[in-house]
């Protein structure tokens, strides 16, 4: 692939061709500098599941256009996410965390490169973390990630190229494409939606472009307030959805391996971190290792989703 022209570039106000979906979640101390990126001409969808703080409030008054539903109870991203997509009335939709922070140029180069590549669903900036360092935004599909070395250090690409994932960090997604990929997988609470929208896309034809030439900036869990309570969740999450996961393209067979596999893991380290007395890691191994117990329990990732194991996909 070939990067796109400057001359490309579009002339008019490219927000008016975008809706910024944003889901958030305890994120008052990064949503404004969200809000500040997005130009006037873009619709603006913000899904806030259950905030006890002012979220919702600050997204008023610092996009008084934007339309703002309030869950009463959180649902997760995917589900979130849905709710937003369905109020999209343009044709691009910028998916985007809370403590991302993008401009217009961003956002012009990745729809250059949607007009330049017709054939690809789904775009993705290069990304910078709170340091200025490079956050790998693309990667080679979830099953084939153990084959490849570590990434530290990689050079990040020089023109647009096609990949099998997408970081849903900040992603531009083309709104027709949406009926033949389906929607986010609601079952999926948080961790790994964008792994299984990614495999989807591809497999309905579609191609996923990171577009290195627009930069944007993401803080890195900042989309919520760090707590011990949100670690618990974020790993208990973690390790619930990546079983979902295998299910859902493996089969049960594949899943078990990975459970027995997990569970000798997640006990070994959570013993040997509370011998060496570090009390972050062993809360951390605890939650993978009760979220994979709950999976196979039949526990349900959140009160909102369904407690059924998912139809296995098939090549």
């Amino acid at each position: 692939m070939h990067p796109a022209a400057d001359s490309n570039m579009p002339e008019t106000d490219p927000w008016t061709r975008v809706s910024v979906v944003v889901v958030t979640h305890h994120s008052a101390a990064v949503i404004a500098g969200c809000m500040a990126g997005i130009g006037d001409g873009a619709e603006i969808i913000v899904i806030d599941n259950a905030s006890d703080d002012d979220t919702p409030d600050i997204v008023a008054k610092a996009a008084p256009g934007a339309r703002i539903t309030r869950n009463a109870t959180g649902v997760g991203y995917g589900a979130g996410a849905n709710m937003g997509l369905a109020g999209v009335t343009r044709e691009f939709a910028l998916l985007a965390n809370p403590d991302s922070q993008f401009d217009e140029d961003a956002i012009a180069r990745m729809l250059a490169a949607a007009d330049a590549y017709p054939d690809a669903a789904l775009f993705a900036p290069r990304v910078l973390d709170a340091q200025g360092r490079d956050e790998p935004a693309h990667d080679v599909e979830l099953f084939a990630r153990r084959d490849y070395p570590a990434r530290a250090g990689e050079a990040v690409p020089e023109a647009p190229v096609c990949a099998d994932y997408l970081s849903g960090a900040v992603v531009l997604l083309r709104m027709s494409a949406l009926s033949d990929i389906g929607v986010f997988d609601e079952a999926i609470f948080l961790y790994y939606e964008d792994d299984d929208f990614c495999m989807r896309l591809r497999r309905a034809g579609y191609s996923a472009v990171l577009v290195p030439d627009a930069v944007v900036r993401h803080a890195g869990g900042g989309s919520v307030r760090p707590s011990m309570h949100y670690r618990w969740e974020k790993f208990w999450h973690m390790a619930w959805s990546r079983l979902y996961i295998e299910d859902k393209y493996h089969g049960r067979a594949a899943r078990k391996r990975l459970v027995r596999s997990n569970l000798a893991r997640y006990t070994g380290k959570a013993l040997g971190n509370a011998l060496t007395l570090n009390g972050a890691k062993t809360w951390r191994d605890l939650a993978r290792l009760f979220g994979t117990a709950g999976y196979m329990l039949g526990v349900p990732a959140s009160r909102t989703t369904r407690r059924t194991r998912p139809e296995t996909l098939h090549p």
